[in-house]
């Protein structure tokens, strides 16, 4: 008799232990798939991320990250991430890639909203990087590109803020109200810019915080498509967000 009021009193407790952890999490589900009829090896992984990327002058913030499973596509993933750290007003995404060791074989180039006033956009469509990369002959997007959009912000009208890309990997251009220069490295469809460096001039207060916020991008940027049939550069940062947005000119 003892015993078992002592089992039922270890149940009870254990219920009560449990019971907020499991009610505090929340899981977002969803699939990842790719339009072209083949196999990935089996040392791939498909990698997601939920992010929080309300700050334009900042990286997103990883809020939860998975590895889908499946052995083709659509892939199922199951993020779990805390309902407190969602904030009314902030803008959330998920974005999946496509990794074999260090290669990137996917990745996912749209905006996947989610926890938005619209449907949750979970199922995310990752592209095939030696198919999206349709670059100039040696693989390089050199030319002038003028800023049409950075980090969701759009830009101000009339502003010429311009990168150069020389066939050598040189960089300048018009930040907005400096010019800057430096160096870039290209591997795939990998991008980097190293450090760079501008002139000090000064200028108006929205001038000088879209120059900031160009060049802060510049610095985030880990790869690249090209868009050739509408003329546009799109730059990703690590996580697969498009952060800026380049029309030739």
């Amino acid at each position: 008799m003892v015993l078992r009021i002592f089992a039922a009193l270890a149940t009870i407790i254990a219920l009560t232990l449990s019971g907020p952890a499991m009610a505090d999490g929340a899981v977002l589900s969803g699939t990842v798939f790719f339009r072209e009829r083949i196999m990935l090896p089996d040392t791939a992984k498909v990698s997601v991320q939920l992010l929080d990327t309300s700050l334009a002058d900042a990286p997103a913030k990883v809020l939860g990250e998975t590895v889908a499973s499946g052995k083709s596509p659509p892939y199922a993933y199951a993020i779990a991430y805390d309902p407190d750290a969602i904030v009314s007003g902030h803008r959330y995404s998920v974005s999946a890639r496509i990794t074999e060791g260090d290669k990137l074989l996917f990745i996912s180039t749209t905006h996947n909203s989610v926890f938005g006033s619209g449907p949750d956009a979970t199922e995310i469509l990752v592209e095939r990087v030696a198919e999206a990369i349709s670059a100039a002959s040696d693989g390089w997007p050199e030319g002038r590109w003028l800023a049409e959009d950075i980090d969701g912000g759009g830009v101000i009208d009339n502003l010429q803020t311009v990168l150069e890309l020389a066939p050598d990997g040189q960089v300048s251009g018009m930040a907005g109200c400096n010019r800057f220069g430096g160096k870039a490295s290209i591997d795939g469809s990998a991008l980097s810019f190293g450090d760079l460096f501008s002139t000090e001039m000064a200028c108006a207060p929205a001038i000088m915080d879209q120059e900031g916020k160009f060049l802060d991008a510049l610095r985030r940027v880990a790869s690249y498509r090209l868009d050739n049939a509408r003329g546009k550069l799109i730059l990703f940062d690590a996580a697969g967000n498009d952060i800026m947005v380049l029309a030739r000119i």
